[in-house]
């Protein structure tokens, strides 16, 4: 949770934070500002648990609403600082960030980089600084061991915000299945009431417009992939493909409150009027193996767990995973899920490589997806749902929606 922040930076001997970037679509600069309409900002978070927030003179007001201490760039006149740099923009530019760090009382000490930039803005400026101030020390995070780390957790209010996402999520794929629904089948292709055929890009144009009328973004655009595409886990679905009876299809979307806020994340998979066979049995394994996880998650255990135990179920339905065979493309290839928030895809992950210190405890938000794909077969399954761990232990889906496979199609 954001209030252990400075407990985090204490651990990671971490003096302070600099976060550039827009105030909005940008995770760590929304996480500790609150999200305001912020073009471009600088903030300084040091490790009292202070933040000052650097803007333009245009965005006062929305810098305002961030309730941290606020600084113009205007108090830093840049005729004043081209003077002292003889013209030289970079260096005027590196001398405004030695002002800035003075007025945040941050002279030495080490000093994490997070925020959204251009790398060639970001490269010549960090170079610079580092020897502009000799006394602090500029790092990454790679392992998100401070924000991250902190996001991990949420509060209250960011369970209600997520909560309010999976509602405007499930109400778009509701939609979604009543309309596909409410068309017609003509030669095993659907048809709309002229007699054209629907095409996922069609259905995909759908999915933007019904999220924006419910207030919501789609930055990374939605999986709505059927037949051969849908055993690629992320092949997104072509735009021209029609939309063919009794092909899998697989409808993973996941987008964020307005403004690049919190997301949801959640897949339902469907065959239009009928299923095969093969497809049905697919289907019926894959919701097996969804169950039985949703069944045994446990609070306080490490993520990495269900990870192996996915693997072992899979198997044992005579699917190869990537627990003994990594580099498979076919059965079950990918992790079990990931926490969500700020990011599509952040702490904790289900991966069994790497620090095994991901645990679900309370305050979590994460997704379980399980999926099985043969793209040869022209098929492919995945399940999801996004669960929080609630203070008393209990795995709470946040938006439930049904599990049916068929959709049904006029005609």
């Amino acid at each position: 949770m954001k209030s252990d922040l400075t407990a985090l930076m204490q651990e990671n001997d971490l003096d302070g934070l600099l976060v550039v970037g827009p105030g909005q679509h940008n995770p760590a600069m929304v996480y500790l500002t609150g999200g305001a309409h912020l073009t471009g900002a600088d903030l300084i978070f040091t490790r009292d648990g202070k933040g000052l927030l650097f803007h333009g003179p245009m965005e006062r007001d929305e810098a305002a609403k961030s309730g941290l201490e606020t600084r113009s760039y205007s108090n830093y006149p840049l005729t004043e600082l081209l003077k002292e740099a003889n013209g030289d923009r970079m260096l005027a530019a590196l001398l405004r960030y030695k002002h800035m760090f003075a007025d945040a009382g941050l002279s030495k000490g080490r000093v994490a980089l997070y925020g959204v930039a251009e790398m060639a803005n970001v490269f010549p400026m960090i170079t610079g600084l580092q020897e502009l101030l000799p006394g602090l020390v500029f790092t990454g995070d790679l392992d998100g061991k401070i924000i991250k780390k902190s996001m991990s957790t949420k509060e209250p209010a960011e369970i209600e915000r997520i909560r309010n996402m999976g509602k405007v999520t499930t109400g778009v794929v509701g939609q979604v299945a009543d309309y596909l629904s409410s068309q017609r089948a003509k030669d095993g292709v659907l048809v709309k009431a002229d007699g054209e055929p629907v095409t996922i890009g069609e259905v995909k144009g759908l999915i933007n417009r019904w999220l924006a009328e419910r207030g919501a973004e789609n930055p990374e655009g939605t999986i709505f992939a059927i037949g051969r595409d849908a055993g690629v886990p992320h092949s997104s679905g072509n735009a021209g493909d029609l939309l063919r009876l009794g092909q899998t299809i697989v409808f993973d979307i996941f987008p964020c409150e307005e403004g690049g806020g919190y997301f949801y994340d959640f897949t339902r998979s469907w065959c239009l009027g009928y299923a095969p066979d093969e497809a049905l049995k697919l289907y019926e394994q894959v919701k097996e193996v969804f169950t039985t996880l949703m069944g045994e998650l446990k609070m306080g255990e490490d993520f990495s767990v269900y990870q192996r135990r996915t693997c072992e179920l899979f198997e044992a339905q005579g699917h190869k995973s990537v627990l003994n065979t990594p580099e498979t493309e076919e059965g079950y290839v990918h992790s079990v899920g990931h926490g969500l928030g700020l990011h599509i895809h952040e702490r904790p992950f289900s991966r069994m490589v790497g620090a095994q210190d991901d645990l679900l405890i309370p305050g979590t938000v994460m997704t379980i997806e399980p999926g099985l794909y043969y793209p040869e077969r022209g098929m492919g399954v995945r399940l999801e749902d996004t669960v929080w761990v609630r203070p008393d232990g209990v795995m709470e889906v946040l938006a439930p929606y049904p599990l049916d496979f068929v959709l049904p199609v006029k005609g």
